[in-house]
């Protein structure tokens, strides 16, 4: 209900559907390379953000806001035939209703970016056809529209996942290096697998939870959300055994979220939550023990 007044909102004051789903800012470093590759990049940031701003990747109107995201890309090598190598870091953020803060979504440090770009070239938009450079756009702008969509409605997210699902799919079969199924700390394919697991659907629905009974009701139930908050914390430690362990779904969710999960929950009258966040989420301990060294 939240979200559907929030876009009727919208709709009365500026008296259009906005299109497009993204705000996106983009944001170029390439101080590591030779000096004839940044001036064959001198439009690459303008470039990539006009595609991911201008194109409609729903396939439908867009109601409401779009979403504000930004993509820092820091350049690790360029060579004279116009092939680049990139990381990437990648944030979303929603508003938090009935406030002025906004609520992190995704934080994710993508190392593994290849692909040619000449200037002045024209991106195409075509989802169904695998290209280094255009794809993984496609790849995060799903991404970044199904958790967002996750935060509204339980499971809202799922058609989206399912579309970059599909993108890492023809990525591991083109071979281009990032979207092997692999074992490290992130992966592309492995995330959308994650988010497309039935162990993991459960953990989806109480990310809904978190978001528009929690976050958003703080300030008017403040008892109602913290309860919502916390629930996605006890589930997951019920879930614990049949879920990997490894998740990278459950390491990006955590990477956004720690900091605020501790400040949400840091009067929340059972301490015991912090301890099960410390099993849960052993890379983020230090934040959890300052709350419990805190009350006592």
């Amino acid at each position: 209900m939240k979200h559907i007044v929030f876009v009727i909102a919208v709709l009365f004051f500026s008296g259009t559907v906005i299109a497009q789903e993204l705000n996106a800012r983009v944001f170029v470093n390439y101080e590591k390379l030779e000096t004839a590759a940044k001036e064959r990049l001198e439009d690459f940031a303008k470039v990539v953000e006009d595609y991911l701003n201008q194109n409609k990747f729903t396939g439908d109107a867009w109601e409401g806001e779009p979403i504000d995201c930004s993509f820092n890309i820091f350049f690790t090598s360029g060579t004279s035939d116009l092939n680049y190598s990139a990381q990437v870091v990648i944030t979303s953020q929603r508003p938090i209703y009935k406030t002025n803060r906004n609520t992190l979504m995704l934080r994710i440090q993508d190392g593994k970016w290849k692909f040619n770009y000449e200037q002045n070239q024209i991106l195409y938009f075509d989802p169904t056809v695998f290209d280094p450079l255009t794809s993984f756009l496609d790849f995060y702008a799903y991404l970044i529209i199904g958790f967002d969509m996750d935060s509204y409605e339980p499971l809202g997210g799922s058609d989206y996942f399912a579309r970059a699902y599909d993108i890492a799919v023809l990525g591991s079969g083109s071979n281009a290096d990032g979207w092997q199924l692999n074992s490290s700390t992130y992966n592309r394919r492995a995330l959308v697998e994650d988010l497309r697991d039935s162990d993991l659907q459960r953990f989806r629905e109480d990310f809904f939870d978190y978001h528009y009974n929690g976050l958003d009701e703080y300030l008017t139930n403040k008892e109602k959300a913290q309860k919502n908050i916390a629930k996605l914390v006890l589930h997951l430690n019920e879930d614990l055994d049949k879920i990997n362990r490894r998740s990278v779904l459950l390491r990006v969710f955590f990477n956004a979220k720690h900091a605020e999960i501790a400040n949400y929950l840091s009067d929340y009258p059972d301490k015991n939550i912090f301890k099960i966040l410390k099993k849960i989420d052993p890379p983020h301990i230090s934040t959890y023990d300052k709350i419990l060294l805190g009350g006592e």
